[in-house]
């Protein structure tokens, strides 16, 4: 893979970040109010949610409860967690346009070290999503884009070569042989 495909300094690279949030007053009214597409929630699923997706790893195990318009993700690894294969599943299907290799998306995701559970990069906790190709991802994360339907919900796990491969990435306290994992939603395509 060419560099353009590493994700620069974490997920993408940084001209690519797109600065989309909107300033909103919050008010009772907001409640029954849809969420806002151009932000990423920041609040946490429910304590006790239930996982919407569990791997069992060549080491450990992921549980990932989906995004939803409301609320975060929350990826939890016990471990070290490693696969052999990337995994991409659909936690909830899209009704939009398939995702091209050639297409720009906005996202917003969140990234966990399958070694230490750490996250290491979080559209959700900055409240913006982010918009790139597929091409200017990590291999995995490419996967678990081209062929969804924007407004689907994915998770991935990825083997270290469909990472950051071999050198890893130090800035992102990212090792060689880390598998990465993300959960996602596709907030639009371009």
């Amino acid at each position: 893979m060419t560099s353009k495909t590493k994700l620069k300094p974490l997920i993408l690279i940084p001209a690519a970040l797109a600065a989309l949030a909107l300033s909103s007053c919050s008010s009772d009214d907001d409640a029954a109010a849809p969420s806002d597409p151009t932000t990423c929630p920041k609040e946490a699923p429910a304590p006790g949610t239930k996982a919407d997706w569990t791997l069992q790893g060549k080491t450990g195990t992921l549980d990932v409860v989906a995004p939803t318009d409301d609320n975060a993700p929350l990826i939890t690894v016990q471990g070290p967690f490693t696969v052999d294969q990337t995994a991409v599943k659909t936690l909830k299907e899209g009704d939009g346009d398939e995702v091209t290799e050639a297409m720009s998306v906005t996202v917003c995701y969140q990234g966990v070290n399958g070694r230490d559970g750490n996250t290491f990069d979080n559209a959700f906790e900055r409240g913006e999503p982010a918009g790139f190709t597929p091409t200017e991802v990590v291999p995995g994360f490419s996967k678990a884009l081209v062929g969804q339907k924007v407004g689907s919900t994915v998770a991935v796990a990825m083997t270290p070569t469909d990472g950051y491969g071999p050198s890893g990435n130090p800035q992102a306290k990212i090792e060689g042989n880390d598998t990465l994992v993300f959960a996602l939603k596709i907030v639009d395509g371009y």
